[in-house]
């Protein structure tokens, strides 16, 4: 089976500014994962959108973890994915398998750049590297799920670093 994160040496640096990040809902995941890569390189701009999003802000179990960790979620607001926010995005990170099959129905065209957020986690094989939605779930589900984003994306923040002069940014 192939496996992406094999070619663990790829520099996203070069080639990455724009980041879009979708869950189902656009409440949990995204806009959690989002608020975290934020933190990363100043260059890099990071956006979130849901397949099914509904109206509101980000889930309040969620959030809460997030400020107390130090990261921001009271502006966020569900917005719906659409072909513009794909094709605005240098690259599309899905929390799952299915979520990616879905934009590669609807927008094939953006395949190519639409990976999985949990595609570091080198620990676990391809088949479960999705990031399950907490959503209407436990506690126990909701801080499970936050520190599996959280781990996630410290690894691609690692990835999207500015290379300095090597960066074509």
């Amino acid at each position: 089976m192939y496996d992406p994160a094999a070619t663990d040496s790829t520099n996203f640096s070069n080639m990455t500014k724009r980041i879009l990040v979708v869950c189902t809902g656009n409440i949990c995941r995204s806009p959690l994962a989002a608020a975290m890569l934020r933190q990363g390189p100043a260059d890099v701009e990071v956006t979130s959108a849901g397949l099914a999003a509904g109206q509101g802000g980000a889930e309040q179990r969620l959030a809460a973890l997030a400020k107390a960790d130090g990261y921001d979620l009271s502006q966020h607001e569900a917005q719906q994915v659409d072909r513009k926010l794909l094709a605005q995005a240098d690259l599309v990170l899905v929390m799952s398998t299915k979520q990616r099959q879905l934009i590669a129905r609807k927008w094939p065209e953006m395949l190519g750049k639409t990976l999985l957020f949990g595609m570091w986690q080198t620990e676990k094989p391809v088949s479960e590297r999705d990031i399950p939605d907490p959503y209407q779930r436990s506690d126990e589900v909701c801080q499970l799920v936050y520190d599996t984003i959280k781990t996630a994306s410290l690894s691609w923040r690692e990835k999207l670093k500015d290379t300095g002069s090597n960066s074509f940014w």
